[in-house]
This record gives structure tokens, sequence and C-alpha cells, in this order.
């Protein structure tokens, strides 16, 4: 009996443990219900007040405005008209002696310098004495043609005795074709002397007068070769020339024309040909524009600015321009275009680089904006290639403000 008491408690005490695990099941059941029951009916939370998407605006697919009384005051609108657009490039360059019509005025022989007449920014005349020069170069030429001009007479005289004694048989013929042959020679001899002094700027008179003087000019004049004005001198009393060894003594330029050079980017120098107009500004006068044409381009490209020359001769009556002068230049390279045209102040940049404008449709409180594609500037008002037709009435100023309400930066 001891023994089976002890086996029946035993499995009373197995009964309890089973039924207490089967409770605890159930209520963990009961709690993982509950818990998703919970989970299922909780409102999802929102994000903070303050925070912001990661995600770009979109521009607003409605592109209309609509404007109150007060609002229209803020800008103005007008009628699209056409207007002709230049087809212009921009360059910059300098202005530059007229080199056809400058004259670097030298010495024909080595001499020195005895005196000067002119200083640098002077005017002279065409044949103005410049400076005189002592040459012993000079000295000898007139020295050989008094003494070929003596020889020349006394042969002419024995020719012409040669020629009366053969006649009368008093001579034979060898002794008369010596004599003709050394008056030849004594002419060509002569003829010779002349050019040696002419090259001095001696005329036919004044060689003439020296053959019959027999004086010898002691100082050579160097006198200027065309009228103009003297741009360079380096020449002074004593100083010893050498026939063309730079610099010139002088420089004189003739400075009713100058020259205008553009200097033009490389990869732009294809558009430009001889005879295209152009129009130049210097800062000396602000005010004005000086044309010409183009009629000269370099033959190539230089090799450090990697740019062409073109050149512009024009006509300087009042000496306006002077050489070394900076220069803006508009150089219009093709006929103009015609276009509709709206001011500069009626388009505006978007940030994704298109243009705009807007559009006044029957409502004039009623604004639309309009993609349009954008040419050339003129004048102040910008070229519109394509998007808008003439007669259509846009805002002419104050577009940026459509722009701002739009988008919300304005009211």
């Amino acid at each position: 009996m001891g023994y089976s008491k002890v086996i029946i408690q035993t499995m009373d005490s197995r009964s309890q443990t089973v039924a207490l695990a089967a409770l605890a099941l159930t209520c963990l059941g009961t709690l993982a219900c509950g818990n998703a029951s919970a989970d299922n009916t909780r409102p999802t939370a929102s994000p903070a007040a303050g925070a912001t998407s990661s995600k770009p605006a979109e521009t607003p697919a409605d592109s209309t405005v609509t404007l109150n009384e007060s609002q229209l005051r803020s800008i103005t609108i007008a009628r699209v008209s056409e207007r002709d657009f230049p087809v212009e490039r921009r360059a910059v360059g300098h202005i530059d002696f007229n080199q056809n019509r400058t004259v670097s005025v030298y010495t024909p022989y080595a001499g020195r310098i005895v005196a000067t007449f002119a200083d640098l920014g002077d005017e002279v005349k065409k044949g103005q004495r410049l400076f005189t020069l002592e040459s012993p170069d000079f000295i000898s030429a007139q020295s050989n043609l008094i003494s070929t001009a003596a020889t020349f007479e006394q042969t002419t005289s024995a020719l012409a005795r040669a020629k009366a004694l053969y006649e009368k048989k008093a001579i034979d013929q060898n002794d008369y074709e010596s004599a003709l042959a050394n008056q030849h020679s004594a002419e060509g001899a002569l003829r010779a002397a002349r050019s040696s002094v002419a090259i001095f700027g001696k005329s036919a008179a004044q060689i003439e007068h020296i053959e019959k003087s027999r004086n010898v000019e002691h100082n050579l004049i160097v006198k200027s070769p065309i009228a103009g004005r003297v741009t360079a001198r380096s020449a002074a009393p004593g100083l010893y020339l050498q026939p063309g060894n730079p610099p010139a003594p002088f420089t004189v330029a003739d400075l009713s024309s100058v020259w205008l050079v553009a200097e033009v980017p490389e990869d732009e120098s294809a558009g430009f040909k001889a005879g295209q107009r152009m129009s130049v500004t210097v800062a000396a006068y602000p005010q004005r524009i000086f044309t010409g044409k183009v009629n000269a381009l370099g033959a190539s490209i230089d090799p450090n600015s990697r740019r062409l020359m073109l050149r512009s001769e024009i006509k300087d009556p009042r000496h306006e321009l002077l050489p070394e002068m900076f220069a803006n230049f508009v150089i219009a390279v093709g006929p103009p275009e015609r276009a509709p045209a709206v001011p500069v102040n009626g388009v505006v940049r978007e940030g994704d680089g298109t243009m705009s404008i807007w559009v006044v449709g029957s409502d004039p409180h009623r604004f639309t904006r309009r993609s349009v594609t954008i040419g050339l500037t003129h004048d102040g008002y910008d070229e519109v290639r394509e998007g808008l037709r003439a007669n259509e009435t846009v805002v002419v100023d104050g577009a940026i403000f459509l722009s701002n309400i739009l988008y919300g930066g304005a009211t």
C-alpha cells in the first residue's frame, strides 16, 4: 500500500505539470494575438513638420498666371514686330600707319650729319630739307662729274678738228675713227657721272650747274620724298650714317589715311573675306563710329595668338586716329536676319538653360509661359527664331515678375 500511494502521488504531480504547461501556452498565444491586433489598428506616424524631401521640386504643370489690377501695373506688354538682326563678329585690334604711305628716309651714301631741320611730330612738305650730310662719296661723285664733263668737251672739240682734217685728207681714216671713239667714250662716262650725282637727289638743272660752275658742294641735302608727318627720328648732328643701316634717320608718314588692323580667332577665320563692312570704336572718341571695309586678310594664322589679321584702310583727314590706339571692331559677316523681336527684359532664362516669354491671350489678366529659341541680340532686342510669331502680344518688361509668381516666389 505504501508503494502504491507513492506511485499515485507521482502521477498526480506529472498531471499538474502538464496542465500548467498547457495553460502557459494558451496565455502566450492570447498575448501574441492581442499584440498583432494592436499593431493592425495603430495609425502610421507622419514625417516631422520640419522634414524636407530629397526629391527636387517639379515644374508646375499649369504655366499660366492670372494677375489682378494692382499686379498689372508691375508689367508692360506690347505687340511683337519683326526687326533686322545683323550677322556680326566682334574683334579687337589697333590703329596703324598706312605702310604704303610711310617712308624711311636713308642716305644713299655714308657720311656724317652736319645739321637737322625737322623734329619728331613736325609736318613736312615734299622736297623739304630734313638734314644735311657731309659725304665723301658725294664729293667724289661731283668731282668725277666735273672731270668727265671736261673730258667730254675736249674729245668733242678734238673730234670736230679731226673731222675737218679728214675731209681735207690731212689725216687718215684711222686717226679720225680714234677721235670719234674717244668722244663716244667720254660721252658715256659723262652720262654715268651725271647718274651718280643724280642718285644724291640732284636735278638735271643742278647737275648742269655743277658742270658749268666747276664748284663742288660739300654737304649733301637730304629731303623728304613725301608730304606728311615726322613719325620717328634718330638723326643728330655728328652722327655717322651708313646707307640702309637701321634705324632710319627720319621716318615720314602720310597720315591722311590709316590702317585698321583687327585680330580674329582662328575658329572664326573662315567667315571673313575681303569687302565686308566693319565698324570701329576707340576709347578716345567713345561716341564716334569709324567705318571701313576689309581690304586685306593675313596669309597665315599667328602661331602665338592663334588669330588671323584683318585690315582696312580709311581716310582720316583730321588726324584723329593715332597709330597704336586700341580699337574694338564689329564686322558684318553676312546679310541681316529678319525675325520677331522681343526686348531683352521680356525674355526669362530658366534654371535648365531654356528661354521663355509670357504671352497675353484673350483675357488681359491671364498670361501663359512659352518656351522659345533665342538667336542674335541687337540694340536691346532678342531675335526669336522659334516659338513666337509677329503681332502676338507679350510681356516686354516684368517677365521675371510673372515667373516668380508661377514658382511661388512673389505675389
